[in-house]
């Protein structure tokens, strides 16, 4: 299976975007695809056996939309002067249609030989001739809606050209009349109300796509931060260059107050780099070399130069960007609610319309109040609004999600968060930092201490676990050298083994023992360490035990506040850990945790989150995305903490990029704000063509209050600017 982003041209509503998703998801070959309105793009998993991209863009063509290619980044793409000189052209174009066509209705002064009483051929012809610069003007959405008819998938722009082309077409048969000498029937021309209705639809776009690129910014952002330039160097001499003109293994140059252009690693110079926009780490770290550097990071204080490794959109920050790209094209369960609907909107207007065209035929036997009734309700129900409701929204929330160091790999993930009312946590790496440091050894051999701490930093050096690093760290502090290390064998949830120095090594926890039959007759002095809070390391070589091993762990900044709050919002707190009951049970009693699982390997956490979705629990599960694998891909919610380089190896629902378990409280309070005003859009959008689909259709007639064609277009701007503005309420969140 592969994945590809398609940017999408002519799409303009819900109707649009969920057409083409079906029509997408019906073809052999195509797994699965989603279709993001506001983005303009459409994510496709297919088979690349069968299909390729020429082929699906065919598709596309076939569902009456264009492909502009491969979806490659965010651009936010100012409304140029050329359109925004268009509009200013026309709305005085528009005024003085206006003002031709109803100044005399409002006791105006008329133009000369414009006056509809006295120079009837004038003032048609005139009136004739700006309404076809309109229709000019306005032949992109004419075309679009009558491409989509024929394709099956109606959409706001079908809606508007019919209603358009009707009113153009009854004014030129009433036009004719005139000419044949019924000149009564130049009181039903409605060529103003073809024109004014798109240049409304123009208006309302142009706005949106203003307001649109606003809720892109917070993606835009994390695209930016990266420089458009870098110096490579060559031999002796400095060149600059593009970003696309580095490759991988080129050695680029960094100088103080210059930002690194992409993911690489020092090998010359020593500098302070601030990582905050991904780490988190708000004081600037010093790295040298052999340290790695991330895209975007800024140096501070000193001359580098580094070696390219993650170039383009293998970057670390382009791997993000990329996540939440495809993030915001899967669709929330609200969202896809809102697709349906949408889909079957404009056909359901479109037969409210014609049965409204026939009751007023049979009824009034006044063609021209019927098709103006016609008009007005295709015009008053384009689905605008509701196509904006949910997509804006989750765009806006998942762009302050990045921002905030949460990437969220699916929408859903935004609404279904709100359920969780289980919450467990791993504990090392996770609850606590995982940077354990050696405090103690307890020797039962007659081997030096150093030497079985050598042996130990041997194996340990081909770990992932999170103890490891105690070992590194302590081998670096003590200048021990690493010894060849043969048959090396992870055991998850145990330990590990190896040869060194044809010796069996191993080293674990207690469960180790067990699991090889190794009698433990030290248990007095482990439950001494774990008393004090310790981990305990027991190192076994030739299934004897020469040595233990104490190390100890910091929590994380902040973790006991955010126990404490999750806790007050009715979330329950679960602490799952390979640790000893004695040290497991002190660190949660020290962050107010009341259930602790100790002892337990990879697969028994899995049984765990097993156990709690039995119970009806909606559980989230939060580890490190290593030995936790199986516990997380069982929860209905996974949160990996996890480093920034590790990110395109991640495969859980969210990733902390800043290791801060205070961004889970940030992620439900986002969540609960961003759906609190998908409702309210939602809401006002049905309520929107609830209430104005019977005023258009003349339910207020009586009362002497009634929609024009031209009033129906403003009407329809303004629902898609109430959603825009609600929605913009999401980055005070920000």
């Amino acid at each position: 299976m592969k994945r590809i982003i398609l940017k999408i041209d002519g799409m303009t509503c819900s109707a649009c975007s969920s057409g083409l998703e079906k029509y997408l998801n019906k073809q052999n070959g195509i797994y699965n695809a989603s279709v993001n309105l506001v983005m303009a793009n459409t994510t496709i998993d297919y088979d690349e056996n069968i299909l390729d991209i020429p082929k699906l863009e065919t598709f596309i063509k076939k569902a009456g939309f264009k492909s502009l290619g491969e979806f490659k980044e965010i651009k936010i793409e100012k409304q140029n002067t050329k359109e925004k000189h268009k509009l200013i052209i026309f709305t005085i174009l528009a005024i003085i249609l206006m003002y031709i066509s109803m100044g005399h209705m409002l006791n105006l002064p008329s133009i000369p030989y414009l006056d509809p009483h006295k120079h009837i051929y004038p003032y048609m012809i005139t009136l004739l001739l700006l309404t076809i610069t309109f229709l000019i003007y306005g032949f992109d959405i004419i075309k679009n809606g009558y491409k989509n008819l024929i394709h099956k998938t109606p959409n706001m722009d079908t809606l508007v050209g019919i209603g358009v082309i009707t009113s153009f077409l009854y004014s030129l048969y009433n036009m004719y009349l005139v000419f044949k000498g019924h000149h009564d029937a130049v009181m039903n021309l409605y060529f103003e109300s073809s024109a004014i209705v798109i240049y409304f639809i123009k208006l309302g776009r142009y706005i949106d796509n203003i307001n649109k690129d606003k809720t892109k910014e917070a993606l835009q952002k994390l695209v930016t931060i990266t420089p458009s330039k870098a110096l490579i160097k060559k031999g002796e001499e400095y060149q600059e260059v593009t970003l696309d003109e580095i490759k991988k293994g080129d050695i680029l140059v960094c100088k103080a107050g210059q930002k690194i252009a992409v993911d690489g690693e020092i090998t010359l110079g020593q500098a302070h780099f601030d990582d905050s926009f991904i780490t988190g780490e708000s004081k600037p770290v010093n790295k040298m070399a052999g340290s790695k550097v991330l895209a975007g990071s800024m140096n501070y204080d000193g001359y580098i130069e580094y070696k390219a490794e993650k170039i383009g959109k293998d970057s670390t920050i382009s791997e993000i960007v990329r996540l939440v790209i495809e993030a915001s094209n899967t669709k929330a369960p609200i969202s896809k609610m809102a697709d349906k609907v949408s889909g079957i909107f404009v056909p359901i207007v479109i037969l409210i319309a014609i049965v409204t065209l026939i009751l007023y035929l049979i009824i009034t036997k006044d063609l021209s109040e019927s098709l103006i009734t016609f008009v007005t309700i295709l015009v008053v129900a384009c689905p605008c609004s509701l196509g904006l409701a949910t997509p804006l929204a989750i765009i806006v929330s998942e762009g302050i999600c990045a921002k905030e160091g949460i990437i969220v790999k699916k929408s859903e993930i935004l609404e279904n968060i709100q359920k969780v009312d289980t919450t467990v946590f791993d504990k090392t790496g996770t609850l606590t930092y995982g940077k354990l440091k050696i405090s103690k050894i307890i020797n039962y051999s007659d081997l030096e201490n150093s030497k079985i701490l050598q042996l130990a930093i041997s194996l340990e050096a081909k770990s992932n676990h999170p103890i490891s690093q105690a070992f590194t760290d302590y081998a670096k502090e003590h200048h021990l050298q690493k010894l060849k290390v043969s048959s090396f064998e992870n055991i998850p949830g145990f330990g590990i083994k190896g040869k060194v120095e044809n010796d069996e090594i191993m080293l674990g926890n207690s469960k180790l023992l067990d699991k090889y039959n190794i009698k433990n007759v030290h248990t007095d002095d482990d439950n001494d360490l774990s008393s004090n809070g310790n981990s305990i390391i027991y190192v076994i070589k030739n299934n004897e035990i020469i040595a233990l091993i104490g190390a100890d762990d910091i929590i994380r900044k902040n973790v006991p506040t955010v126990i404490k709050d999750l806790q007050n919002k009715g979330i329950r707190a679960i602490m799952l850990t390979g640790d000893n009951e004695k040290v497991a049970n002190k660190i949660a009693q020290k962050l107010g945790i009341t259930i602790v699982y100790s002892n337990v390997v990879p697969y028994e956490k899995a049984q765990i989150i097993k156990k709690l979705k039995a119970e009806n629990k909606y559980v989230m599960m939060c580890g490190d995305g290593i030995n936790d694998s199986p516990a997380l891909s069982l929860s209905d919610i996974s949160i990996s903490m996890h480093g920034a380089t590790d990110i395109a190896m991640d495969s859980s629902d969210i990733i902390l990029t800043q290791n801060n378990l205070n961004s889970i409280l940030k992620l439900i309070n986002i969540s609960k704000t961003t759906f609190k005003i998908i409702k309210q859009n939602l809401f006002w959008a049905f309520f929107y063509n609830l209430i104005m689909i019977p005023i258009a259709a003349g339910i207020l007639k009586p009362f002497n209050i009634v929609l024009t064609p031209m009033l129906a277009s403003i009407a329809m701007m303004f629902s898609s600017i109430t959603v825009i503005l609600n929605t913009l309420r999401l980055k005070k969140l920000n």
